[in-house]
């Protein structure tokens, strides 16, 4: 966009050389350029060329020290085949024999592997930062500084929810070291370098720009990358996303590519995210979250609507583990936590990263939309475990089984529970509901997952009086809604061990 004083000096510009107003003399010519010029300088918006460092090499021969190859070395346990049984007295068995013997087979063997990855330096006393999966399960780490030395390191800690992993080696000298940057501040734009062990050719430099923010590539349950096309590549794991001043603003982490090799497209942990997790395994080895107990699901636009919320933001509570914090502070299922801990929720992934990172012990406040209006509560939150982990996770869907021709509603043949059914799907004598026996394939229901065996146990949010046992109460709630001209119905289901809310759309008339 061109700003409004670059109009006017190019409108100046044109009038001092225009033809038909007389030949001006070259002087004025000159004096008109270079006034020009200096307009541009000085206009509102950036000039690309003059943003655009000649060269980056300062900035590289800055930071290249702190940057370090990582080997490991891992051992395998293997087992080579036994010998075939053959017939006694068989030609063919003194010469397996003999082969076998010659390869050790039968037996257990260990197999060394190595790996390559990278790293950098950010104290003075050798600490390193590198990913998980550079180290993982290594029974040997070497780190080999720019200048050649070797070191054998030692694991401080590893995170393999956030793929960070943190080393020492001790040197007889300060090393040199690189800052971690605000990442926050980093914008899609802005110029970006790389540096690390791709291939395991040493210490390479490549620039680019940041591409995106906030990448969600499903790696783990705090995904927020910054996307890059500076040229990462196998062996750049764990090397440093740096900005013009030599500041780290993430840890090179991944690569989308169909062939195995850098197409642009790069993913790196921003600083700040990776910077209390750094802190915590430094000091004491592994990383402490927050814990709420709580399943979640994505916001959508209709179930935005259904509950009359003006936008999708925020995170929809699908479950709530028994005794644990959410349960204790007060949170249902079919909340929606629009604020915790003072920090306002994007969406689900948003709430998970906000409460890992938030202190154990800790009473905060939790804003949730319940009934058509804001609710302010308190948790304090436990040490998250593990094991409870799994009780949050997705289910998979149901397999369909063929229909009964019961009553229709939205697309959705229903049924009360009976004994026939509940062993027909797999449901526990303590779900109460309503069974979806079939799903028109056009439905609005069947484009939201809803399948034979879903359990549909409350429509909206209030629990008191959304609860379902048959299909004509389904029937006469949707009834209701469809008189208030409501768009969509929301439903509480049950789906192989955990519950869910579907928003559905309502066919009107």
């Amino acid at each position: 966009m061109i700003s409004r004083n670059e109009n006017h000096s190019s409108r100046a510009l044109a009038t001092a050389i225009q033809p038909g107003a007389g030949r001006q003399p070259a002087w004025i010519m000159l004096v008109a350029a270079l006034a020009f010029l200096a307009a541009l300088v000085g206009a509102n918006r950036p000039v690309f060329a003059l943003d655009a460092p000649a060269s980056f090499a300062d900035l590289a021969a800055k930071v290249s020290p702190a940057v370090v190859n990582i080997s490991t070395t891992q051992t395998v346990h293997t087992r080579t085949p036994d010998i075939p049984d053959l017939p006694p007295g068989s030609p063919f068995e003194e010469f397996f024999k003999d082969f076998f013997d010659h390869q050790g087979g039968g037996q257990e063997r260990d197999r060394k592997m190595q790996s390559l990855g990278s790293g950098f330096i950010i104290s003075a006393d050798g600490v390193i930062v590198t990913n998980n999966h550079v180290v993982d399960d290594a029974d040997e780490i070497v780190v080999k500084t720019q200048d050649g030395t070797e070191y054998k390191a030692k694991l401080l800690g590893k995170d393999k929810p956030t793929d960070l992993a943190v080393l020492k080696i001790d040197s007889s000298k300060p090393l040199p070291y690189v800052e971690f940057g605000n990442s926050d501040n980093a914008r899609v734009g802005d110029w970006v370098m790389a540096i690390g062990n791709p291939y395991g050719l040493g210490g390479t430099v490549t620039v680019g720009i940041v591409s995106a923010r906030s990448r969600q590539i499903e790696m783990g349950p705090y995904d927020d990358f910054i996307q890059t096309d500076a040229a990462i590549n196998r062996g750049n794991s764990g090397g440093p996303l740096l900005t013009l001043d030599g500041k780290v603003v993430g840890i090179n982490s991944a690569i989308y590519s169909p062939t195995g090799g850098s197409i642009g497209i790069g993913f790196s942990i921003p600083s700040d995210q990776a910077r209390p997790i750094i802190e915590q395994l430094e000091k004491g080895g592994k990383v402490m979250r927050g814990w709420l107990g709580v399943s979640l699901q994505p916001m959508t636009k209709e179930i935005a609507e259904s509950l009359g919320l003006k936008d999708d933001k925020g995170a929809l509570i699908a479950g709530v583990v028994d005794g644990d914090p959410a349960q204790k502070g007060g949170i249902r299922s079919g909340d929606v936590i629009l604020s915790f801990n003072a920090k306002p929720v994007k969406d689900a992934s948003d709430l998970s990263r906000i409460v890992a990172d938030t202190a154990i012990g800790k009473n905060v406040d939790v804003v949730v939309w319940r009934g058509g209006k804001e609710r302010t509560l308190s948790v304090n939150l436990v040490e998250r475990q593990e094991d409870k982990v799994a009780a949050t996770e997705n289910p998979s869907k149901p397999s369909p089984t063929p229909s009964e021709d019961h009553q229709t509603v939205a697309g959705m043949e229903l049924s009360a529970l009976t004994p026939d059914l509940r062993k027909s799907f797999d449901i526990g004598d303590d779900v109460e509901g309503v069974v979806v026996t079939n799903v028109e394939n056009s439905s609005d229901a069947a484009d939201k997952g809803v399948t034979p065996g879903v359990v549909i146990t409350q429509i909206g949010q209030d629990e008191a009086t959304g609860k379902v046992t048959t299909p004509q109460q389904v029937q006469d709630k949707i009834d209701a809604l469809k008189k208030n001209d409501q768009k969509f119905v929301l439903l509480r289901v049950y789906v192989q061990g955990r519950y869910l809310w579907v928003p559905v759309q309502l066919a009107q008339g």
